[in-house]
């Protein structure tokens, strides 16, 4: 098939039939075995569900590329309705098989044009060095490079006990309690851990053009429901000041039962007025702890951190994780 046979059409995913949704869904599958040879793969079901979940104010448009019933090029992008209106963020995978063609461009096309229409004049997309193709593509679209990160893993059964029983002493009578949540925030916390997600606004975001987020109870409820309708395990450990019951300090991970090998890495952060005590390796530690006695399939930790965030990295590095993937989020200014 050529370019003029094969174009780019509109996709509802919320009005689609269960097939098409699930074509894309493979098609996320397949792109991604070509990527990632010999790792656990994704689930065509879940991908296709991914489809159709969301927050309450975001909004995606998504493209597809048919060759009869199979999904051989698919674009997305989604865009927030209330808070940094000026971007919006794009997905496009093309199948290996399909590649170079023009596909690409179609897609990207068709995105820009969706960009335009919604006032968004910056998106950003992401590229990584197991698509080698990425990068020049981005550039031929005329996009900057805007936040390298570093994708790492640490394989479990080699983690320094010795280290980590280090960062787990604390000091007798410190005002610091903790809470460790396998599911849902309780309610009496959730405010508390919306205003404390938000300290990850001060990670390095390089030179993307990206106001703060905003992060509410209903933000986290949103997040909670999309996972535990996927089958996603969250596991959140925090810290909490006792002298005001502020929360300081927290990290989180997540995996799936189908690939419950990988532990995903989501955030650690710890409040500016409380950084300097080793909370950042305290909970770094705990959570390894807990995976080691909670989740006997684990045999691997991944988590990405930007190139320039080098306390964490610093972190990261002493628990002897190890790069895996280079990742590249890019910026396009639209004219």
């Amino acid at each position: 098939m050529t370019l003029t046979e094969l174009t780019v059409t509109p996709f509802d995913p919320h009005t689609a039939l269960p097939e098409q949704r699930l074509a894309v869904g493979q098609l996320n599958v397949d792109v991604f075995a070509f990527a990632y040879p010999g790792e656990p793969p994704l689930n065509t079901g879940k991908q296709a569900l991914e489809l159709i979940q969301g927050m309450p104010d975001d909004r995606t448009e998504h493209f597809v590329v048919w060759d009869g019933g199979r999904a051989v090029g698919w674009g997305s992008l989604n865009y927030d309705t209330q808070q940094n209106l000026h971007l919006a963020h794009a997905r496009l995978i093309v199948h290996p098989q399909h590649r170079r063609q023009g596909l690409g461009r179609a897609l990207a096309a068709a995105l820009e044009e969706v960009a335009r229409q919604e006032m968004r004049h910056t998106v950003t997309f992401v590229t990584s060095d197991r698509h080698p193709g990425g990068e020049p593509f981005a550039r031929l679209l005329g996009a900057e490079a805007a936040l390298p990160t570093r994708q790492s893993r640490l394989e479990l059964a080699g983690v320094d006990r010795d280290l980590l029983a280090q960062w787990l002493i604390r000091p007798a009578g410190e005002p610091y309690r903790l809470h460790t949540w396998d599911g849902p925030i309780p309610g009496e916390f959730l405010e508390r851990m919306a205003d404390l997600m938000m300290v990850m606004n001060s990670a390095p975001k390089g030179e993307l053009d990206m106001d703060d987020w905003r992060i509410t109870p209903e933000t986290i409820r949103g997040w909670e429901a999309n996972s535990a309708e996927s089958g996603e395990r969250e596991l959140l450990i925090a810290v909490e000041d006792t002298r005001s019951g502020e929360l300081v300090g927290y990290t989180d991970v997540s995996w799936t039962p189908e690939r419950a090998s990988i532990i995903h890495q989501g955030s650690t952060a710890v409040r500016p007025a409380a950084r300097g005590q080793g909370l950042g390796k305290w909970l770094k530690a705990l959570m390894l702890d807990y995976l080691a006695q909670n989740a006997p399939e684990a045999r691997l930790i991944q988590t990405n951190n930007a190139e320039q965030n080098a306390a964490m990295l610093g972190i990261n590095v002493a628990l002897g994780f190890k790069p895996w993937v280079a990742i590249t989020e890019w910026q396009l200014r639209l004219k």
